[in-house]
């Protein structure tokens, strides 16, 4: 009699671990298939991932350099680096650097070869090598309100609002700001204005 209850109990034993183990299994794939659908969400509606190609942001952005994207664009200021979609000749996507924003005048400065906003040259220790003046940019631009003037930081090698073929870029069309550098060891920010 002792024999068979010793063997119930082992059997409820087993079966106690059994649906344990099952349960446990399926909290797991909870969690696994939760983190992947908030990781699939967080990367369809507020970051993307581009690469960089060309040239044009040398030295701040490489070709090929994978970044991360805050769809989440608020405010547009003088030296966020953005992903515009606006049409243009080449039919691809620009990464290029914020210079000027709606309601701001952007002329070129022919014996210093520096940009001048709003009547002040800029310091802009983030290009590749000075400038050199061409005479598209000879002539004064006002920035119209909900655009932005952009430039590459490789000026000497970029396309950009100087370009009539460019222009100045509404910001409806600006995808997102960088953020982020795969790669780095640190977040793109504030600091990344001014290196």
């Amino acid at each position: 009699m002792d024999e068979k209850l010793n063997s119930e109990t082992a059997v409820e034993n087993t079966n106690e671990k059994s649906d344990k183990n099952v349960e446990s299994a399926y909290d797991i794939a909870s969690i696994v298939v939760s983190a992947v659908l908030a990781v699939g969400i967080i990367f369809t509606f507020f970051f993307k991932i581009s690469t960089v190609s060309g040239e044009s942001m040398e030295n701040t952005l490489q070709n090929a350099d994978r970044l991360v994207i805050s769809s989440i664009v608020t405010d547009v200021e003088y030296g966020d680096v953005v992903v515009t979609s606006q049409p243009n000749i080449f039919n691809k996507v620009l990464i290029k650097r914020v210079i000027a924003v709606g309601g701001q005048t952007v002329w070129f400065d022919e014996k210093t070869n520096q940009v001048v906003i709003d009547g002040v040259a800029l310091d802009e220790p983030y290009i590749k090598e000075k400038m050199e003046y061409t005479p598209a940019m000879d002539k004064l631009v006002t920035v119209p309100e909900g655009y932005v003037f952009v430039m590459g930081d490789n000026r000497n090698n970029s396309s950009d609002s100087r370009d009539d073929f460019v222009g100045v870029i509404d910001e409806r069309y600006i995808v997102g700001k960088v953020v982020y550098r795969i790669g780095d060891k640190s977040l793109f920010n504030s600091d990344f204005k001014e290196s």
